[in-house]
């Protein structure tokens, strides 16, 4: 559960596990970053998916702690 999220199908399938294994736990956490509804899909230097993935990756490593405690 710790590989970068790199892909939005991979990113989805970490959230929604992670709030099932806080819901069995009767942990509550925030919700995960909102997928970008901007991307012109040029590619650019600094897409809003990079932002995505680093905020994920951010919401997935916090919320894995809070579940560790």
């Amino acid at each position: 559960m710790t590989a970068p999220l790199i892909d939005l199908d991979t990113a989805r399938a970490a959230f929604a596990a992670l709030h099932d294994q806080a819901a069995r736990q009767g942990i509550e956490l925030r919700q995960p970053p909102p997928e970008p509804t901007t991307c012109c899909g040029r590619g650019c230097n600094g897409c809003v998916w990079e932002g995505f993935y680093a905020a994920a990756n951010y919401w997935r490593d916090e919320a894995l702690l809070i579940l560790e405690e």
